[in-house]
């Protein structure tokens, strides 16, 4: 039972909109409300269930079975989030004023095949430029280095202008947006923009259409426009560099980026992320956030799981390399370049 002092809280928190459960049942202000709460909401929303290969049913009679009586408010979140963790999903979140549940997994049991500091000190000499989070400078090799580390970092139309007008003389870019976990998805067509000249399909999305695990609207194109011609745009090479820690919005970058015909992805595998998070109130008061609406590239292939390189550009930088000043895949595309 949910300790005796929360009772009045969670009385009020009950006549409040049942944001993120169905209006047709009720769940009583225990632990077992909240559990059958948490896991039915997750049953009717939630998009990746076959992707994943999760016998759901399975996991709540497994995890329920555990709901004793006493548990505290602690012991229950604990034991939902472990659940919740069985979708081995980044963006399957559950939080209250205490704590966030969050599943590592995904990048910790990769190799990271990056370090800025080794970016910093030997590419770029402690010597180059910054605005709104992006390092950039141009190479001894004459290739521009550009470095979004984060697209929730809001990048200003002048900035852009600027950046590429800068690096407009270089013979090819790379972009560098390993360790980059996401953002806003604004950020991505900003950023996109100054790489495409018509309007682009980048993917297919679809939405949930009903409770069932398999209930989906047919896909529809997402689209992204260019920048204008009042805007610097770039039409030479590209790379893009990637590790395991690309995720979210830097996955759906990737996935847009990978099929222009002047990119290559450099690096690892990117830890994907490929689907349109959501966030639900829970009468407790805690809130439930998870995909509800899946993300395929333009050839319909779920991005869920990650982005491969291009083919041939598969590179590893070991951590005892990189430690010694040594980037194997920032040294790869600044090869491939030189050698143009």
């Amino acid at each position: 039972m949910i300790p005796r002092n929360l009772l009045p809280l969670l009385a009020v928190l009950l006549c409040l909109p049942l944001t993120g459960c169905h209006g047709y049942e009720e769940y009583e202000a225990d632990a077992f409300g909240t559990f059958d709460c948490i896991w039915q909401t997750v049953d009717d929303h939630y998009c990746f269930f076959e992707e994943k290969d999760v016998d759901w049913n399975e996991v709540r009679t497994r995890y329920r079975a555990r709901i004793i009586p006493g548990i505290t408010q602690q012991e229950l979140f604990d034991l939902c989030a472990e659940m919740l963790a069985e979708l081995k999903d980044g963006h399957v979140n559950l939080a209250w004023p205490f704590d966030v549940s969050y599943y590592r997994a995904w990048w910790t049991d990769y190799p990271q095949d990056f370090n800025l500091r080794t970016v910093q000190q030997y590419y770029l000499d402690f010597d180059y430029n910054t605005t709104t989070g992006l390092i950039y400078k141009t190479l001894p090799q004459n290739i521009g280095y550009l470095y979004y580390p984060s697209f929730d970092r809001k990048v200003g139309e002048g900035n852009l202008d600027y950046v590429l007008s800068v690096l407009s003389t270089c013979d090819a870019l790379i972009i560098d947006i390993r360790d980059n976990s996401g953002g806003e998805l604004t950020n991505i067509r900003t950023f996109l923009s100054r790489f495409i000249h018509e309007t682009t399909i980048g993917g297919y999305m679809r939405h949930k259409t009903g409770p069932g695990h398999n209930e989906f609207s047919d896909p529809y194109p997402v689209k992204y426009e260019p920048a204008g011609e009042n805007h610097v745009v770039w039409d030479k090479p590209i790379a893009v560099l990637t590790n395991r820690s690309c995720y979210s919005a830097a996955n759906d970058f990737v996935a847009v980026m990978k099929e222009l015909d002047n990119v290559k992805i450099i690096g690892a595998r990117t830890g994907g992320g490929g689907g349109m998070p959501f966030t639900y109130a829970l009468p407790i008061g805690w809130t439930l956030r998870f995909s509800t609406c899946p993300m395929a590239d333009v050839t319909g292939r779920s991005i869920e799981s990650g982005i491969d390189p291009s083919p041939g550009c598969e590179v590893h930088a070991p951590d005892e390399e990189l430690a010694q000043g040594k980037d194997a895949i920032l040294d790869f595309a600044i090869s491939m370049f030189a050698g143009q």
